[in-house]
């Protein structure tokens, strides 16, 4: 199926046709009259937009000749042999003068960091387009095509090009410097056309289109030339690479789709033939071929379709059906066209380029070239954001873009033909921008109240609520208006997820309106909390609200919903203490930052059993930080008398085990009840507690822990009793721990349980041994094994005893150096007592005491003296400065004598004996210390002691 040819598309920046029109004949204009008419009702699939930027003032000066695209530039060379390097508004990048004729051919590297171009003087040119590296190549003949390798910089700059030589040339950069010229192919005619795609290289020259494995150096195929077309040299071959295995060929009125393959699979489109070279890894499938009614210019994919450039013919041109140089007449050729059409030829759509000066180009004037894409058309003919196709058309002083109509174009053009239905509903698909529907918007708003009122009366709120985003837009005045006619209704809930909350906001009274709706039936109440959540409450007033749900709180339509809907009022209100009330109802996880947030510890005195039941972990931390304000007492008390499901005694457990380790002293209250839950719920702590603790009563633990068979704890509590006997009864035994049972009558520091231990031991061969391996160091053995009555069988005897004479050996052994090194040390003691006590008291005279604490530094008689006094071998100075210690005179009085104490006290004799006196009379001695003390001769030396120092020690 053919589409219709349309008229001229509008094209932008000032784009229009020229004065030329078509020259069509007339008959044939009213044949297709009536095609013409449906087809503008028809969406185009394309549109177009001339080439700005630098390029209008290029093309005044200068032709442009070719063009190739990459990922980021567009490269334009021109007749007098300038390449323009453009980005994709056709502003100038960069500006390279390569050759000094026309540039018949563009390539860039994969990478676009370099480009080669060919010319008609005969000169290759690569030039890197972000150094300065430049190459340039001599072969004195027009050169017609190059391809760059798309691994040109990491491929030893390897690149093809051809001519009117007829040599394909590929050349690679030596290492050593120069590059490397191999012939691919010679004698075949001029290089028409050269495409390089990954390993594949394609050339087209007079015999046809050849392909070559570069990585292999092996042909793969041979496509004949089409028959019964104009000469390259006037209608040029256009080879394309859809992809790395598919290359589409134009030439003449003949396109071939052709696929390179390495197996023997079915053709697609129910198309096989294969030309495959002798001896290659890989063939060529031709899966797609057709013929046109128009000359190709230029063919380049469109997803699974085919852009093509047309040059339509003269029809003379027609008639005379020959391949030589017939072109058409001056100033008489029709408008070059897009089609697009399928790999069958059945045409999509075709558009009519109103070309600058078309009417006197050739065929060989125009090139197509597009840049590199990944998207692929939808259903809908439309394409993703950033994947849409770009197509270069280009004439000698025209360039047009073309591209994809995209969702806003499709919408405008909906809005245009007055399809405001189908525009609305490409809105609703997330298509376009709003600020394109300004017309639509209008009508819309006009009819939109009608249409609500017309499903009011249907009785279809639902979809009535659903519609009105669309159809009140930004109109407060007619949101609020709907508001309160949903609320007359009774059917406010079902617009409540609708009602916007900016761009329009609403007076509060129409949200709080909305919300008391809510609260009415336990079937809104789940979203009246996730209103309440997502409303911003600056938008509202929650007294309103608040007031409506606190009747219904003893209600049957009281829901748990609804409390976690009246504690987010309640916050809002700043009501945090009602709020936290309903947090620990509901178990909220959130409760206990809440509570920190607002600092509500003063308002969880009733709700520890809530706490307990959510977190007990994070409860106990709370309780025992904030003791002072919750005390031990309350929390005990709650957790005792509480009707709540959950195991409420072992949360008390918890909390009073958490409170001992922090203080033992703070619940001493409860430590009877203490014992009881460490007995139930975790036995290994109760050794700890009771060792600890001061504040059980024993008789009451002892019965609990008889009662579970608790024997450690039994022994403790009888040990505290102070029943030890039966104490160490129970290790023996139920213990049977001879080792525990000698550690607990070491402690008890008793000889009679020693007795008593030997006694019970007597009982039991087997006890009789371990008591004689652990009592080394506390019992003689020789005494235990003295009372061992005849012909009772101990096991392992004989090793125990050999052990206790070791273990004996050793400890004498022992004591004997210990007692060595104490004989030594206090031998080494009392010479050095002796050595200190020899030493004289140095005893300083008033004047030199007086001239000692002068500073004179500068004196060297002083100098001299400090220096002698150091030499002297003195124990210490007098600790009164040469005075007495109890007068506080000077020490040399005459006629007084002087006792200096080697605690370096000194003291005139008569002080010392008026201070012994009073000592005497003072103190309850006996009575042979009392007639030694009344000795006051100096000879009794020994019996004086220093005032001070016993009056200290005293």
């Amino acid at each position: 199926m053919s589409a219709a040819r349309r008229a001229h598309p509008p094209l932008q920046n000032g784009a229009g046709g020229d004065d030329g029109d078509d020259e069509r004949d007339e008959e044939e204009e009213d044949g297709d009259e009536e095609l013409e008419d449906e087809a503008e009702e028809e969406e185009p699939r394309l549109k177009y937009q001339r080439l700005g930027g630098s390029v209008p003032a290029i093309l005044s000066t200068d032709a442009a000749a070719s063009i190739a695209v990459a990922d980021r530039m567009v490269a334009l060379g021109t007749h007098n042999g300038t390449l323009h390097i453009l980005d994709f508004q056709g502003n100038q990048v960069k500006e390279i003068a390569a050759h000094t004729a026309t540039i018949n051919d563009i390539s860039f590297d994969a990478d676009g960091e370099y480009i080669g171009s060919c010319s008609d003087d005969g000169t290759v040119a690569i030039s890197s387009l972000f150094t300065d590296e430049k190459l340039k190549f001599e072969y004195h003949r027009p050169m017609k095509a190059i391809a760059l390798d798309p691994n040109y910089s990491r491929n030893y700059r390897r690149f093809a090009t051809g001519g009117l030589a007829g040599q394909v040339l590929v050349l690679t950069k030596k290492t050593w410097g120069g590059y490397h010229k191999k012939v691919l192919r010679d004698g075949e005619g001029p290089i028409h056309s050269m495409k390089w795609r990954a390993d594949l290289l394609a050339w087209a020259n007079n015999a046809g289109v050849k392909v070559h494995d570069m990585k292999t150096d092996k042909g793969i195929a041979f496509i004949e030339r089409p028959k019964g077309i104009p000469r390259p040299e006037f209608l040029l071959p256009h080879l394309v690479w859809q992809d790395d295995t598919v290359l589409v060929i134009g030439w003449g009125t003949s396109v071939k789709i052709a696929a390179i393959r390495t197996d023997l699979s079915q053709g697609l489109n129910g198309i096989q033939r294969t030309i495959a070279a002798v001896g290659s890894e890989k063939y060529v499938d031709i899966v797609g071929s057709f013929q046109t009614g128009y000359h190709i210019s230029g063919i380049a994919p469109f997803g699974d379709l085919l852009v093509v450039l047309a040059y339509i013919p003269d029809e003379d041109e027609n008639e005379k059906k020959i391949s030589t140089s017939v072109t058409p007449r001056q100033g008489t050729a029709q408008c070059p066209e897009i089609h697009l059409v399928s790999w069958k030829n059945d045409e999509v759509t075709t558009d009519a380029l109103p070309i600058h000066g078309y009417e006197h180009y050739k065929a060989k004037d125009y090139a197509l070239a597009h840049a590199p894409f990944s998207g692929s058309s939808n259903a809908g003919g439309q394409w993703a954001a950033g994947d849409e196709p770009l197509y270069y058309i280009v004439s000698p002083k025209d360039i047009v873009v073309t591209k994809p109509r995209d969702a806003e174009d499709h919408i405008a053009w909906l809005l245009q033909h007055d399809c405001h239905e189908k525009a609305l509903a490409a809105v609703e698909a997330g298509q376009g921008r709003t600020e394109l529907l300004d017309e639509f918007h209008v009508i819309s708003f006009q009819v939109g109240s009608r249409y609500l009122d017309h499903l009011i009366i249907e009785r279809k709120y639902a979809e009535a609520a659903q519609r009105c985003p669309k159809l009140l837009r930004g109109s407060p005045s007619a949101w609020e208006r709907w508001v309160f006619h949903f609320a007359h209704l009774r059917q406010l809930p079902v617009l409540v997820p609708y009602i916007p909350t900016e761009n329009p906001q609403l007076s509060d009274t129409a949200y709080e309106v909305a919300l008391v709706a809510l609260t009415t039936n336990p079937s809104f109440h789940e979203l009246l909390l996730t209103t309440v959540k997502n409303w911003p409450p600056t938008l509202y007033s929650a007294s309103p609200v608040i007031s409506a749900i606190e009747p219904q709180l003893n209600s049957s339509l009281m829901t748990d919903t609804l409390k976690e809907a009246l504690a987010e009022l309640y916050v809002i209100n700043s009501q945090h203490e009602k709020a936290l009330s309903l947090y620990a109802e509901l178990l909220k996880p959130e409760v206990f930052e809440f509570i920190e947030k607002y600092n509500l510890h003063d308002a969880i005195h009733d709700k520890v059993v809530n706490l307990m039941l959510l977190d007990s972990k994070r409860t106990v931390h709370l309780l025992i930080q904030h003791r002072d304000i919750i005390p031990p007492y309350e929390v005990v008390e709650q957790l005792l008398h509480s009707n709540k499901t959950g195991d409420k005694r072992y949360f008390l457990h918890l909390y009073l085990h958490a409170l001992f380790e922090i203080d033992i002293h703070a619940g001493k209250d409860f430590h009877d009840m203490q014992v009881e839950l460490y007995a139930d719920y975790e036995p290994r702590m109760l050794l700890p507690f009771l060792r600890t603790s001061q504040h059980y009563r024993l008789d009451k633990a002892y019965e609990i822990f008889a009662q579970r068979e608790l024997v450690r704890e039994q022994v403790f509590v009888l040990g505290r009793m102070g029943n030890a006997k039966e104490a160490l009864s129970t290790i023996i035994n139920k213990l049977e721990d001879i080792e525990e049972a000698v550690e607990f009558v070491t402690d008890q520091h008793d000889d009679e349980l020693w007795e008593e231990l030997i006694r019970q031991c007597l009982q039991k061969p087997e006890m009789v041994g371990m008591l004689l391996e652990h009592t080394v160091g506390n019992l003689d053995p020789l005494y235990i094994v003295s009372l061992v009555p005849d012909g009772l069988e101990i096991p392992r005897l004989r090793d125990r005893l050999v052990k206790i004479v070791t273990d004996y050996r050793t400890e004498t052994s022992l004591r004997n150096g210990c007692n060595d090194i104490l004989k030594a040390d206090c031998v080494n003691l009392l010479v050095k007592y002796y050595h200190e006590a020899r030493r004289g008291v140095y005893m300083a005279s008033m004047d030199e005491e007086v001239h000692g604490n002068r500073v004179d530094d500068g004196s060297s008689r002083a100098s001299e003296r400090s220096s002698s006094v150091r030499a002297l071998d003195i124990k210490s100075r007098t600790r009164c400065g040469a005075r007495c210690c109890l007068c506080f005179d000077p020490l040399p009085i005459q006629d007084i004598s002087v006792i200096v104490f080697y605690c370096c006290h000194a003291y005139h004799l008569s002080c010392l004996e008026g201070g012994l006196d009073l000592m005497r009379s003072n103190s309850n001695q006996d009575s042979d210390n009392e007639s030694d003390d009344e000795d006051g001769s100096p000879s009794g030396g020994s019996r004086m002691r220093c005032v001070l120092c016993t009056t200290a020690a005293a």
